[in-house]
């Protein structure tokens, strides 16, 4: 139903890599792209999904079954269950290149991003391209849908349920399922309940800078384990740790990273938000919504670009900067309301900066941007997201 920004970039990298590994959290849409992809090549793909035993069994032999398969693009789900299958592929791929099969081989899919680039790093360095496919994003979705995006979220099956309570009743079933299977199966030794709380304590700190300790306190265990349940998110990509943008300006930096729940319809649900107006209404609105065009602007530029934050002990204070391929530093503010001026702080900072680019990112729809003092132009969060699609 949706025309998925990433598509072409992965028919690209299976063009020119003999595997291609693409990242997302689960149920954000990289099983059905794969299969369309895969579907309309000749001769047409092999599937196997490593969560089903049936699939696992195939495998028994990874080598001799994959070898039978040598002229089709295979693909992997949830591969990370399956780390004695990097070093078969590796060998094959090398015996493939020998006998002129360069590239589109094997498409790894996999929903932990750290254990995944772990494994695969080891045996397919130099032979392997990396995508992340994220939930729906402003440019993918029609008009229809872009109303309900910020409230419901990205996730297809929450944009698409037919109701605003079956939507939140999906959300709250996926949150159940990562704290009570998803991430005990990577190790995790903390209750469901107190992950829980880890988890709504963030989303009540959208937007701020991370203080393990303070976490720590409330949930009465120590840092380390907080640190390491916050990787563990991240590698989920249900969180986002953003990381001051360092420059040489001599000024002292503010050096925690900010954090945000990735997902805002994962946000609201965290946090018993079902209607816009419930969140409207929430202390939490002005960050669920910086959060949102964090995600909206990075999904755009296809994670392909640097990126953070700039704030300094002083006050100065960038949202977001991203360093533009051939155009420099884009300094973004964001604003929930059109009518919203810039903070004293963005000016200074941007004289820290000397970004090539200034803009107020807000929700209006107005496609072209307009002036609105010392160099800062007035944007739409969609077009935006289109200029910086068409960097890439």
């Amino acid at each position: 139903m949706f025309s998925r920004q990433l598509s072409p970039h992965l028919q690209a990298a299976l063009a020119d890599y003999p595997a291609v590994v693409l990242l997302g959290a689960r149920q954000v849409g990289k099983t059905t792209l794969a299969r369309q992809i895969g579907e309309a090549k000749e001769p047409h793909c092999i599937y196997l999904d490593l969560e089903r035993p049936s699939d696992r069994q195939k495998l028994t032999d990874a080598e001799a079954y994959l070898s039978l398969h040598q002229n089709k693009l295979v693909i992997l789900d949830e591969v990370q269950h399956m780390p004695e299958l990097f070093p078969v592929l590796r060998s094959l791929i090398d015996e493939g290149r020998r006998g002129g099969l360069d590239a589109g081989r094997f498409l790894l899919l996999g929903s932990a991003s750290g254990e995944l680039l772990r494994q695969s790093g080891e045996s397919l360095a130099g032979r392997v391209a990396y995508l992340e496919l994220s939930p729906l994003h402003w440019l993918e979705v029609d008009a229809d849908h872009q109303s309900t995006l910020w409230l419901r979220g990205g996730f297809p099956a929450s944009l698409l349920a037919t109701s605003t309570a079956k939507s939140l009743a999906w959300r709250q079933n996926l949150i159940s399922t990562y704290l009570e299977r998803d991430i005990p199966s990577y190790g995790a030794r903390l209750p469901a309940q107190t992950l829980r709380r880890l988890w709504t304590m963030l989303a009540h700190k959208q937007g701020g800078l991370l203080d393990v300790s303070q976490l720590a306190k409330g949930l009465m265990i120590d840092a380390k384990t907080v640190h390491r349940y916050l990787d563990m998110l991240s590698d989920l990509m249900l969180l986002r740790q953003l990381l001051p943008w360092h420059s040489n300006v001599g000024k002292r930096l503010v050096k925690s990273p900010k954090v945000y729940v990735r997902d805002s319809g994962l946000l609201h649900a965290l946090l018993g938000l079902t209607t816009l107006d419930d969140v409207l209404a929430h202390p939490v609105m002005g960050n669920s919504w910086e959060g949102f065009a964090i995600e909206t602007l990075l999904t755009a530029s296809a994670h392909l670009m640097p990126h953070g934050y700039y704030r300094t002990s002083n006050g100065a204070e960038i949202d977001l900067v991203i360093d533009i391929p051939g155009d420099g530093l884009w300094a973004i503010e964001i604003k929930k309301s059109p009518n919203a001026k810039p903070r004293k702080g963005f000016y200074t900072a941007c004289e820290d900066l000397q970004p090539s680019q200034r803009f107020l990112v807000h929700n209006g729809t107005d496609g072209d941007p307009y002036p609105v003092g010392d160099g800062v132009q007035a944007i739409g969060l969609g077009a935006l997201a289109s200029l910086l699609q068409q960097k890439l």
